[in-house]
């Protein structure tokens, strides 16, 4: 009877600390997870406010300030303003047109490439002088280190000496070797976690290099190539300081246009906030609908 009793004891006594270890889990995420989403919150209620609000701090809509599209109407983006022709909506669709365009094709540049080198450095052994496949695969992600204001002179007399300044292609080829270093490491570790067996099955099939990496390497490790596409195009999306260098008027990014918010009368942080929110949409969807391609190509470059 003791005994029994004994167990039921620690039986409750196991099933308090885990409920305890649960509460204290869920508690921390929670509220991790209003510190990482309060930033969005706070643009996107921000988008309409009044001056008054905004420097008074209110935060609740309906609570502390009564919503507005004051934000919105300034790029031309409210309900009452979208039938009617609006300039500053037609730059804003050219900026995120263009902020679309280069971050897309550089991504998927960077993905191709990327993955190519990834795989030569996962499978086969160079040498280059004293470097080997692991000081090569470093050198790569070192380029990182570099500060990009120490690129900004020599980069911008290049791209005028090629008629590169303003253009999409310059950005498209600065943003692939921005994010190519990222790439080569995240699919050199999906390519190390797949074992190099399935590909001498392959070959012994009669399949050849190529032809083993497009149809048993690639659809394995599709996963990590969408997670590096999401992060990479999520890097050149948000990128400012090459966009705002080497463009002027046919090439310039939503960041460049978020900026110019700034005047010498202040911050119209209504617009910067209709602004961001607007390039923050793309973003999430993006990540929403490719959710599961992120988590696949997490856990496959965690577990070997």
């Amino acid at each position: 009877m003791s005994m029994i009793f004994r167990d039921h004891e620690v039986g409750i006594r196991n099933q308090s600390k885990w409920w305890v270890s649960r509460t204290a889990i869920y508690s921390a995420l929670s509220i991790w997870a209003l510190v990482c989403l309060f930033p969005i919150f706070w643009t996107i209620t921000t988008s309409f406010k009044l001056a008054p609000d905004v420097m008074k701090g209110n935060l609740i809509p309906w609570w502390d300030f009564t919503p507005r599209w004051k934000g919105w109407e300034s790029i031309g983006l409210s309900p009452r303003l979208l039938g009617e022709v609006s300039t500053v909506r037609e730059e804003f669709f050219k900026r995120f047109w263009n902020s679309t365009v280069v971050s897309i094709s550089a991504s998927l540049l960077a993905v191709i490439l990327g993955s190519l080198a990834a795989y030569g450095l996962s499978r086969f052994s160079y040498r280059f002088g004293f470097m080997k496949n692991s000081d090569i695969s470093f050198f790569f992600l070192s380029q990182m280190i570099l500060p990009p204001v120490v690129l900004a002179l020599p980069f911008l007399v290049l791209y005028k000496s090629l008629g590169l300044l303003d253009s999409r292609v310059g950005l498209i080829l600065l943003y692939t070797l921005m994010v190519l270093p990222i790439v080569i490491w995240i699919m050199r570790d999906q390519f190390q976690g797949i074992p190099i067996e399935l590909e001498e099955a392959a070959l012994v099939d009669g399949l050849g290099i190529w032809g083993a990496f497009m149809q048993i390497v690639m659809p394995i490790a599709l996963p990590g190539m969408v997670a590096a596409f999401i992060l990479s195009l999520v890097l050149c999306w948000n990128e400012y300081f090459f966009a705002a260098l080497l463009t002027s008027t046919n090439a310039t990014t939503l960041p460049v246009m978020v900026a110019s918010q700034t005047g010498s009368q202040g911050i119209n942080w209504w617009s910067m906030a209709a602004l961001s929110s607007a390039a923050i949409l793309p973003l999430v969807i993006v990540a929403i609908a490719l959710e599961k391609y992120i988590i696949k190509g997490m856990a496959a470059g965690a577990v070997k």
